[in-house]
């Protein structure tokens, strides 16, 4: 991790990279922009983002959709989607203030505000399920963090951990199962699980620095089993499995000297991730069921950064060049990459093409930067 970075994510940018701002709360790592050397770092309300190279491996030829949000000035930022297509995620107002929003298959936005927003942030759409129930993190009037649901006809529900004071939500299984993150009234975060009925579980990670754990938008598979990471004693970050029993695996690929990160884990509870070896580089891992790694890297890429599995084992993610430009990729179940850019796309250091998932069929969902705002993307096979 670079200097100044911290588990919280309050990182200074190390690249000189363009800064955007992107709707996330209280997050050590967005969207695979993990805080390792050489890296745009993130924040609260921020990002750092990037554009286009050409190199030689394979492009992924696809029809390509490109669109804004109403009322979206500073940025569209997509966090989720789910198999039918259907996208969550926030978007920023001329006041960099976050609202949430839901763009359907067939392409109708639909925008929402929790009620009872206010403070400095705004809310966003963090996750979603095949039943349309969204869940995110909103900010009320004295800038106090809780949890939502919004279920498919709008209605929302609205809550805190017991004991929180702050509460963040990362993921939605299609059961209705819950797991985030919260910090108790010392200020130490710790994970929990929080069933559809209400119930919730807390866990911290043994040797946790923190005792807590985190994970991201795809880090709760339909059998409940949860994938993150936390920090040890030493300042340095591993990966984990929980499983439904509340059993706790730690996941360290060969060559993880300086951090793995988890990121995604599918219906088969194959893991996608991030490793970063002795000299600060970072690359992809994909741990199977039967818990064995594969580590791989896109051709002429400078960090490698997977960000979703699908069912079948194919993998979308980002990669930044020597330059420090990002570029989308695709890597199958049998080790095939293709590299894909937005036409529109930044060239500068920091912006450039990042896909946010991938569904079933192929298709890839992301937001694109150039020097001004961020914009979606879908792109369908």
């Amino acid at each position: 991790m670079p200097s100044g970075a911290g588990p919280s994510g309050m990182a200074t940018i190390s690249n000189g990279g363009t800064e955007n701002a992107k709707p996330d709360i209280d997050s050590a790592k967005t969207k695979g922009k993990l805080m390792t050397t050489g890296k745009s770092n993130w924040r609260i309300f921020e990002c750092v983002v990037a554009a286009a190279l050409a190199t030689a491996i394979p492009t992924l030829a696809q029809e390509t959709i490109t669109y804004d949000v109403p009322g979206a000035v500073n940025g569209v930022f997509p966090n989720m989607v789910v198999p039918s297509g259907a996208i969550t995620g926030g978007y920023l107002d001329a006041n960099n203030f976050a609202h949430g929003f839901l763009r359907a298959p067939d392409g109708a936005i639909t925008t929402f505000d929790v009620p009872g927003v206010g403070g400095s942030f705004g809310s966003t759409g963090q996750s979603m399920n095949e039943q349309g129930t969204i869940v995110g993190s909103y900010t009320d009037t004295k800038d106090r963090v809780h949890g939502f649901l919004r279920d498919s006809k709008g209605r929302f529900t609205t809550f805190d951990v017991p004991g929180s004071i702050r509460t963040v939500i990362r993921d939605v299984n299609p059961a209705g199962t819950i797991a985030g993150i919260y910090r108790d009234a010392n200020n130490v975060r710790h994970a929990y699980l929080r069933t559809s009925n209400g119930k919730v579980t807390s866990f911290d990670i043994p040797g946790g620095s923190f005792g807590s754990a985190e994970c991201y938008d795809t880090c709760l598979n339909p059998a409940g089993v949860l994938t993150g990471i936390y920090l040890d004693q030493n300042g340095v970050y591993h990966s984990y499995l929980r499983e439904p029993d509340g059993r706790i695996i730690t996941l360290d690929p060969p060559g993880a000297v300086n951090g793995t990160y988890a990121l995604s884990i599918n219906p088969s509870s194959a893991v996608t991730g991030v490793l970063v070896d002795s000299v600060g580089m970072e690359h992809g891992f994909v741990r199977t069921s039967d818990g064995s790694f594969t580590t791989f890297d896109v051709p002429g890429a400078a960090g490698t950064e997977p960000g979703t599995i699908d069912p079948g084992g194919s993998i979308s993610g980002d990669y930044f060049d020597p330059a420090g430009v990002y570029h989308g990729f695709v890597r199958t179940a049998d080790g095939t990459v293709t590299t894909f850019d937005i036409p529109g796309a930044g060239t500068n250091p920091g912006e450039g093409t990042f896909p946010i998932g991938i569904t079933p069929g192929g298709t890839v969902p992301g937001y694109y930067c150039d020097d001004v705002t961020c914009r979606g993307f879908v792109r369908r096979p």
